[in-house]
């Protein structure tokens, strides 16, 4: 096949641009500082606030931590569902267009989002969530049908900078609302305003976007596919059924599952581990997700090198061991740490990319010859969404059963250490 024209593939990386907004103004920076301010209420800085929900008083942060929770499960439910539609049906763009949709109206709804309302907001979250990792799996599927085998990494890449490059600008034109305070405004309404923002811009861009992709073209069904709502569950099963023969892929799969959680976990609540359980004030915290962000290039790139010197295995086992240690660090950071804060997200921002490329570079290697790679590949996209529903279920619970967030990291570097362990073992089997 040819890659298609520098329009359409324009067109395809323009949705990174539009959709990477809701990934740093609500998961990881404005969103849940607002979101802590609105439900603590103030009265001892040593604890966690709690607030009452549906009649149960919950941690505010646990309550978070399970909404994110049950917004994924959905997600991961739905994935093998929507990934069947994505390949067979070809009116994926409608799809796309209905995710996007839904998700960007949830960020815009956020604007009406306080103390009063906490209910709404949640649910504005769940859906936003639900909205974005949903209409990725639409986006993801236009690649191979837009690019060429050889183009495929370029064009990818293309669409991570143009996503890296506009959540940026709409974050900076967040910021002076947030912390330059124009017009009178409070930190606050500065806050909602960029809801509002994430939503129109993400909408708005998705547009460009959904102008210029392909409609999409049916697969001819084979007679023995069955429905189109259960061919994705059934390829699931099939793939399991698979792993079990292959003892280094599935040693690997089940240690990416653990590790993977804290991982996951680590970069959903940091923000609000730093606000709430370390004091750390919003316009800081902003700061050090920008350090995250820039440490993080670097650090990508050095552990894929450090991967072809010495082995996947080997390399992810040195990666898990710095993510144990940031872990350690996280537990022991004092309050108002500002500085200590920074330090952590050098940390961070250093494995973080880096293990995530090398994880789903390294599946790919374990995979076995196969023309059947979105059943693998949406096996894989499943066992993570369950272990960040596993991973904010935990961090959750134990916050509220111990009162504090410092507990939860601890068992978050358990998480590590146990994939550590199967990572090592999975080597000793390549080995032999």
């Amino acid at each position: 096949m040819q890659t298609a024209p520098k329009k359409v593939i324009n067109g395809w990386a323009m949705y990174d641009w539009a959709n990477s907004v809701y990934n740093l103004v609500i998961t990881s920076t404005i969103f849940p500082a607002y979101y802590e301010a609105v439900t603590g209420d103030g009265k001892d800085e040593t604890l966690n606030d709690s607030v009452v929900f549906l009649g149960r008083e919950f941690s505010n942060t646990a309550l978070y931590n399970y909404a994110l929770a049950i917004a994924f499960m959905v997600v991961a439910i739905l994935s093998p569902l929507l990934s069947s539609i994505a390949d067979y049906k070809g009116n994926k763009k409608s799809f796309l267009f209905f995710f996007c949709t839904i998700g960007s109206i949830a960020c815009s709804a956020l604007y009406f989002f306080d103390s009063s309302n906490l209910g709404f907001g949640l649910l504005c979250l769940i859906i936003a969530c639900t909205g974005y990792w949903s209409s990725l799996v639409f986006y993801n599927s236009y690649l191979p049908e837009i690019a060429a085998p050889q183009d495929q990494d370029r064009v990818s890449a293309k669409g991570y900078a143009m996503g890296y490059i506009g959540s940026v600008i709409l974050q900076i034109i967040c910021f002076v609302f947030v912390l330059a305070k124009p017009f009178g405004m409070t930190a606050g309404k500065g806050s909602q305003i960029s809801f509002l923002l994430v939503g129109i811009w993400w909408w708005a861009f998705a547009q460009f976007s959904l102008s210029r992709l392909p409609k999409g073209t049916p697969i001819a069904r084979q007679t023995d596919r069955g429905s189109v709502f259960t061919h994705g569950y059934k390829e699931l099963r099939k793939v399991w059924k698979q792993v079990q023969h292959l003892p280094v892929l599935k040693k690997y799969l089940v240690a990416f599952f653990f590790y993977n959680m804290g991982v996951q976990t680590v970069m959903l609540v940091a923000t609000l581990y730093g606000k709430s359980e370390l004091n750390i004030p919003t316009n800081n915290l902003i700061i050090s997700i920008l350090i995250i962000q820039l440490v993080a290039i670097p650090g990508s790139y050095f552990i894929a090198r450090m991967s072809e010197k010495m082995g996947n295995f080997k390399a992810l086992m040195i990666t898990i061991c710095l993510w144990i240690v940031a872990c350690v660090i996280g537990y022991f950071l004092p309050r108002n740490g500002i500085f200590e804060f920074y330090g952590l997200a050098t940390v961070v921002g250093f494995v973080m990319g880096g293990i995530q490329s090398l994880s789903r570079s390294t599946y790919a290697k374990l995979m076995p010859e196969t023309k059947d790679t979105t059943s693998f590949f949406s096996f894989y996209d499943v066992t993570e969404k369950i272990a960040i529903v596993i991973g904010m279920l935990s961090f959750g619970y134990i916050t509220e059963l111990s009162g504090s967030q410092r507990n939860s990291v601890l068992v978050l570097a358990v998480f590590f250490v146990i994939g550590l362990a199967l990572l090592a073992t999975g080597n000793r089997k390549i080995r032999n």
